[in-house]
């Protein structure tokens, strides 16, 4: 007996936790816009000017839409006559379309070596082409080991050969720098627009 108890109060938590209030995301409409006057818009676009709130509610009752906060920063606050399920979905459209067109540029790195071979050298040079027309920027970081350390002009001879291979697809945004056993080079896709 006690286990059905149990079972069914642990049903009863659960069904409270869907009655939880949703977030309330998007432009204040209606009842909740708070300030005493707005500028008022109507559905047909023409410019009421200042009136006090309620009489904005009641305009917008009178055409069976929503008040909607459009520019809440300005002082006294837009509000415009609108259908609000069809301005959250245009701003949602809206958002959805800006994300489609942006692009994430990535930064890809190769690791060379001041002694590095002919062919290394080709396949890393065929990369960082690759990487380039895609749209990304290439990160060279070539690491000293040793005794190698005191030989930097022989790095720097790399970087710059890689950096006259490629001036024609990239173009170098960060100059050879050395940063501890390491030196560094960034080239960026020259843009096509």
């Amino acid at each position: 007996m006690c286990v059905n108890n149990q079972m069914e109060a642990t049903i009863v938590i659960e069904n409270n936790k869907a009655f939880e209030p949703a977030n309330d995301e998007g432009p204040k409409a209606n009842e909740k816009i708070s300030v005493k006057e707005v500028r008022l818009i109507l559905s047909n676009g023409n410019n009421v000017g200042v009136v006090s709130t309620r009489e904005a509610l009641a305009k917008a009752r009178e055409e069976g839409l929503d008040l909607v906060e459009i520019s809440p920063n300005s002082i006294p606050p837009v509000c415009k006559i609108l259908d609000l399920g069809k301005y959250k979905y245009e701003m949602q459209k809206r958002k959805n379309e800006a994300k489609k067109k942006q692009k994430i540029v990535e930064v890809k790195e190769l690791k060379l070596t001041p002694m590095i071979d002919t062919h290394d050298y080709e396949v890393k040079l065929k990369s960082a082409k690759r990487f380039l027309s895609d749209g990304n920027k290439v990160k060279f970081t070539l690491k000293f080991r040793g005794r190698e350390l005191s030989y930097q002009d022989q790095g720097l001879d790399v970087l710059n050969r890689i950096k006259t291979d490629l001036i024609e697809i990239g173009k170098v945004e960060q100059e050879p720098k050395l940063e501890g056993k390491a030196m560094g080079m960034l080239i960026g896709p020259i843009s096509t627009k």
